[in-house]
């Protein structure tokens, strides 16, 4: 038997029905009133009638899952009161081994200074946070997921594209991050496979995600903390070493490529959360402020950001190795060498501490968890969003389903080609630029703002944007981040001309925003003149 959606389907909705609003009003769908019911489900709905679908519902609810998916929420649904869980949400995911892993690539990898390559981590994640800041707002007002607001900017079909990007991403990054978390449960002891490891990561993940938005929330309130207290036994064990060597930065065409390169790891990992941005602000009542929402966010991501690739940073100056054949020469870099990013922590937290320097790796391996959370949390909605068969899946079977698809790639990734699908996720990544160059002037120029929506049309595909411009705008966007791209895999044509030869510069990020930007822009103008929508 299929799982058979219920009547309160939104695929279903139409576009010609009337709404009550809070105050039993009746009132038009295509008026932009931004505390009324249009377009939304209730709660209740999940578990009416006797199909298979409700009968899992009701099963679920009885140990508190949250049964919503990517339906619009009730305002009188929306009692996530608590602003500060919009900043403590990236507080935790970002307060995490994987960022600190970011601040050190810049001395092995790509041979910068203290100073520059701090300059490089502050003003990126400045402008790399933006976009998850400003995009968080909207959750609060229109009460949907980020993908199901995509629907606005790519239209009813085209978001399709961009879910299916967003899926790949979240699954991607989460085997990456498992196998960084299991080489560190690795180090600590050698009994623990890392199949071992694999496991005890996602599934610590994976019970989180299942209980839904309510349970994420409050497991990130608190996770953050005693990460932040590592590290900042990490800061002090290191600072005691006197290990810390303030490299100067270079000059010329090899410090411009080697900065490029840089900045686009870190502007990747900052703006990586602004395609599930909405997601965790959805049951926020819409009378909360905007800029207040934009604040909380803004304080959760810089914060840990900054703190733990600076961090990272500082660490990796203590590596040396010998400028002829690259070959480490002292403890921090052999381990680095050997273990990756575990061994250069082991290196900082072993010799002092002994074994509660291993208790404080562990501590760290399991900050994955907060990590992958909200890669797991939205990939189910990015995954309803494919059609209507796949939102007839309710929410938590799909985060059952990515759990077992990211856990069978890492377990093999972890021995066999881990570097391959990191590199394979560097070069994916370029898509959130091209996303943005695509949303933001779709918000800006063409709908002027929050009261150019209008709620019920999300339901709509002949209401919606045919998408078209959107698409090709991608395509554009693509183009420009593969002529600038710098990569294992590849260094486009204009890449390649910026810093030093073979490996130049990367500029696939603002090439890929640029084009994907102007092409839209003068090819919505078009759509919007031709279809009137």
């Amino acid at each position: 038997m299929g799982i058979i959606k219920n009547e309160y389907d939104v695929e279903g909705c139409s576009p010609t029905d009337t709404y009550l609003d809070i105050a039993g009003k009746h009132i038009s769908p295509n008026i932009p009133v931004y505390g009324d019911e249009t377009g939304a489900v209730p709660g209740e709905s999940f578990t009416i009638g006797n199909s298979l679908y409700a009968r899992i519902q009701r099963f679920a609810g009885k140990f508190g899952v949250e049964p919503r998916g990517i339906e619009r929420v009730p305002e009188d649904e929306r009692t996530d009161k608590t602003l500060a869980k919009a900043g403590t949400m990236w507080l935790a995911a970002n307060m995490v081994v994987s960022s600190f892993a970011i601040g050190a690539l810049a001395i092995p990898v790509f041979h910068l200074g203290f100073v520059d390559a701090f300059l490089t981590i502050l003003f990126i994640n400045l402008l790399g946070i933006t976009p998850v800041c400003f995009f968080s707002t909207f959750g609060p007002v229109f009460g949907l997921r980020q993908m199901v607001l995509s629907r606005f900017f790519f239209g009813w079909y085209g978001v399709k594209l961009i879910a299916i990007f967003n899926i790949l991403a979240c699954i991607g990054w989460s085997s990456v991050n498992v196998i960084v978390g299991a080489q560190l449960l690795h180090a600590v002891n050698h009994n623990v496979s890392g199949y071992a490891g694999v496991i005890i990561i996602a599934a610590a993940t994976f019970i989180v995600t299942l209980f839904g938005y309510k349970v994420v929330h409050f497991y990130e309130f608190y996770s953050w903390i005693p990460c932040f207290i590592i590290f900042l036994i990490v800061l002090g064990e290191f600072a005691h070493s006197g290990a810390f060597v303030n490299i100067p930065m270079g000059v010329g065409r090899p410090e411009t490529g080697s900065v490029l390169g840089f900045a686009s790891s870190v502007f990747g990992f900052a703006t990586g959360w602004t395609s599930c941005a909405a997601d965790y602000t959805v049951y926020q009542p819409h009378t909360v402020s905007r800029v207040k929402t934009f604040a909380w966010t803004w304080s959760g991501l810089i914060f840990p950001l900054l703190f733990t690739e600076t961090l990272g940073l500082a660490v990796a100056t203590a590596m040396t190795f010998d400028p002829e054949t690259g070959v480490p020469t002292n403890s921090y870099a052999i381990s680095y060498t050997n273990s990756h990013i575990g061994g250069l922590l082991a290196e900082v937290l072993f010799p002092p501490l002994g074994r509660f320097g291993q208790f404080c790796l562990v501590v760290l391996a399991l900050s994955i968890i907060a990590n992958n959370c909200p890669n797991m949390y939205s990939v189910s909605l990015s995954l309803q969003v494919l059609g209507r068969r796949t939102q007839a899946v309710p929410r938590f079977i799909w985060t059952f389903v990515a759990t077992l698809v990211y856990c069978a790639i890492a377990i093999p990734g972890y021995s066999h080609f881990e570097k391959i699908l990191e590199n394979f996720m560097l070069v994916i990544g370029y898509w959130l630029a091209i996303y943005e160059g695509i949303a933001l002037p779709e918000h800006f120029f063409f709908r002027r703002g929050i009261t150019g929506y209008t709620i019920a049309d999300y339901t709509s595909p002949h209401l919606l944007p045919p998408g078209i411009a959107a698409i090709v705008a991608f395509c554009f966007g693509v183009f420009g981040a593969v002529m600038g791209m710098a990569q294992v895999w590849f260094v486009g044509p204009i890449g390649k001309h910026i810093g030093e030869m073979p490996f130049g510069g990367d500029i696939g990020f603002p090439l890929a925003f640029c084009f994907a930007f102007v092409s839209y822009v003068g090819l919505r103008r078009v759509e919007k003149g031709r279809f009137g929508r």
